[in-house]
């Protein structure tokens, strides 16, 4: 299993909004040609982190900008906006065991506190992330 790469690319894209934000009109294309990625992609995923109340897009030439403090976004504010996870579950277990089967009978009782567990461990260290945490490092590997 692998966590699509929506994620990363929000990441990017708050990256670029705040490092740039001062010297470029921050578009779709603009994004675009720092991730290396289709325009209506990067569309799309500002229309999630629109929806999630974490990007301002002002319509036309107006650009995004973000839309609360740094130290106020997380790593799970920005997972959650931009992720597609089930009825709030990391983990889609296969809908049909065989009930025939002392495995399979059993498996949910065996396995969904152990993939709860998982689940909370990441969510917690997502939320112990900030943008501003991002913020810092970019000053640190790209001398901005």
């Amino acid at each position: 299993m692998q966590i699509s790469s929506r994620f990363t690319l929000a990441l990017h894209i708050f990256a670029c909004i705040d490092t740039f934000k001062d010297k470029y009109k921050i578009t779709s294309s603009f994004l675009a040609s720092s991730t290396n990625v289709n325009p209506v992609i990067i569309r799309k995923i500002l229309g999630q982190l629109k929806a999630a109340g974490l990007v301002d897009i002002a319509r036309g030439t107006g650009g995004a900008s973000i839309a609360r403090p740094l130290d106020k976004i997380s790593f799970l504010d920005i997972y959650r906006a931009v992720e597609c996870i089930d009825n709030g579950k990391l983990f889609h277990f296969h809908e049909n065991p065989n009930t025939e089967c002392p495995v399979g009978k059993n498996i949910h009782l065996i396995v969904d506190d152990k993939l709860d567990r998982v689940q909370e461990a990441m969510e917690k260290e997502l939320a112990s992330i900030t943008l501003q945490d991002l913020k810092q490092d970019i000053k640190k590997r790209c001398n901005y």
